[in-house]
């Protein structure tokens, strides 16, 4: 039995996820967390830091940004430096304080995770919102609707890289193609890479925005955290890579007095991650992938419902338009499924599934998607 097959009953938790249902007969695949442990190398870094006893105040190890810059070197090859590195204690965070260090307009696209929706309202920043094209059942970018997209007060593209919800690793040529449109729109882009370590797709790779070129470079605000790959979102480490240092100044300042520091925990949790985890952040992948097979199987017998392949992430993007429900999210959750509402994402008639959990979770939810499409 895979590490990753072990169930842990997280009803009756603190769990935001299990707890939507508590008390029904739905499986909650909707909140992107996984249902698995923490790496054992995490949970011993930080039974030894509890073991200290002491939680005063803290500031950032040496330790967490040393092995979180060997980490982008080896993974990306992409050199950092220490002093580009700002440490917060979430990626939502950072996407506000980028909305609100940046004045101006804001340029996204969707389908999208919705803080991208969010952060710019929080400070009042006008939003322009176009769409990504998907041709023959693949995403991508619409880079005629993105120019169209522009205001003169567009100063800010918030880039969501890998892709939450459609699953895309996007390429070299993607990327240079939206290196290309900010530099020519003299844009800032706040890249949101939190999902770097969740390629599935052995073909590809992650690219990080910033690494393309020194105006790339100049020009970035990069977002990520051991959370998602790790699952250890509830302890809040996460971090912004920002080469220039004008821009860095711009998002500290607009991080002062609102913004707290990242907990001690979160520190030992990060550096272990990085530093140890490797053979199971192997494993993982794997485990996924072979999860996501599963997903699409059962996604490819039902003739009224479809999904793009999953390139990156633990997230399946599902268009069940075609079963003419009124409320999707409504109808799979009366037949025991709860799923992420694609109308939260600026996609009504879409669901998000997550797959990060035991297989044997994963195929009681598939076969209660199964029941849902056919009861349509």
């Amino acid at each position: 039995m895979s590490f990753f097959d072990t169930p842990v009953e997280r009803r009756g938790s603190d769990s935001v996820k299990w707890g939507r249902y508590a008390g029904r007969d739905v499986l909650p695949l909707w909140v992107a967390d996984m249902d698995f442990p923490a790496p054992p190398a995490v949970l011993a870094a930080l039974h030894e830091r509890v073991d200290h006893g002491v939680f005063g105040y803290g500031h950032p190890p040496e330790a967490a940004t040393e092995f979180v810059l060997a980490h982008l070197a080896e993974q990306y090859g992409w050199p950092v430096a220490a002093e580009w590195i700002v440490w917060l204690p979430g990626l939502v965070t950072g996407l506000n304080v980028a909305c609100r260090a940046i004045d101006g307009g804001v340029l996204t696209a969707a389908p999208v995770y919705p803080p991208f929706f969010s952060a710019p309202r929080h400070f009042a920043r006008p939003l322009a919102r176009v769409d990504l094209a998907c041709r023959d059942g693949r995403w991508g970018w619409d880079l005629e609707a993105l120019q169209a997209g522009m205001t003169a007060e567009t100063r800010l593209f918030l880039l969501c890289h890998p892709h939450n919800p459609v699953g895309r690793c996007w390429n070299e040529g993607e990327l240079q193609d939206l290196a290309a449109f900010a530099e020519r729109n003299d844009l800032v882009v706040c890249s949101d890479e939190i999902h770097c370590g969740l390629v599935l797709d052995s073909a590809r790779r992650h690219i990080p925005f910033a690494s393309l070129s020194a105006d790339a470079a100049r020009r970035t605000i990069t977002l990520m955290a051991p959370s998602k790959t790790y699952n250890i979102p509830g302890l809040g480490c996460a971090f912004a890579v920002i080469p220039d240092a004008g821009l860095r100044r711009r998002f500290q300042r607009a991080m002062d007095g609102i913004v707290p520091h990242v907990n001690v925990l979160g520190f030992a949790a990060c550096a272990a991650a990085y530093r140890d985890c490797g053979d199971w952040h192997a494993e993982l992948i794997d485990y996924l992938r072979g999860n996501r097979d599963r997903v699409a199987a059962t996604v490819d017998a039902e003739k009224r419902v479809k999904m793009a392949p999953v390139e990156a992430t633990y997230l399946a993007w599902i268009d069940v338009r075609g079963l003419g429900l009124a409320n999707p999210a409504a109808h799979f959750e009366a037949h025991g499924l709860g799923l992420s509402d694609g109308a939260d994402f600026g996609a009504p008639g879409w669901l998000r599934l997550n797959f990060g959990c035991p297989r044997a979770t994963l195929d009681d939810a598939l076969a209660r998607f199964a029941n849902a499409c056919a009861a349509a």
